[in-house]
């Protein structure tokens, strides 16, 4: 089964779900290089919904994010990493530098955002407000990050 979706199929994926009751929890991020604070925010956020989609900034966001040496690892293998994970359903790349396009064509039950946040630093919150989308706040302590990572290698 392909798990790596465009928006079109992830929406026509998600139907009969949806048709059947089941809630939709949504995470995003660049997912840059991988480490253990990525994997505990998407299990916890899986723990949210029935089905956990991930939204995972395309390179052109991350750039323009980041900075030009970002990303490291390029979108599509980004995205069969976190397509790879257990506690994710569905992964879509998008290109826009906020999910707040996605979150009104996806409208999930809850959108998940990692620890860095609170509930009233969400960058989408007032989109989840107009739409109805509880904003759950999943993960463990932020004590991992990438900027660390690519510090610590380039040191």
């Amino acid at each position: 089964m392909k798990r790596v979706v465009t928006l079109p199929e992830l929406l026509e994926a998600i139907a009969p779900a949806r048709a059947a009751g089941r809630s939709v929890a949504m995470a995003n991020g660049l997912f840059d290089l991988l480490h253990v604070g990525h994997l505990r925010y998407l299990e916890d956020a899986s723990r949210e919904g029935d089905l956990l989609v991930v939204a995972v900034n395309a390179d052109v966001s991350c750039r323009a994010l980041k900075g030009p040496d970002r990303p490291i690892v390029p979108q599509a293998e980004r995205a069969e990493l976190i397509a790879g994970f257990r506690c994710v359903d569905w992964v879509v790349i998008f290109e826009e530098l906020t999910v707040e396009p996605l979150l009104r064509a996806l409208r999930p039950d809850v959108h998940c955002k990692g620890t860095d946040y609170t509930a009233d630093t969400v960058p989408e919150r007032e989109v989840a407000k107009e739409l109805g989308i509880r904003v759950a706040i999943t993960g463990d302590p932020k004590s991992h990050a990438t900027r660390d990572l690519i510090k610590q290698i380039r040191a």
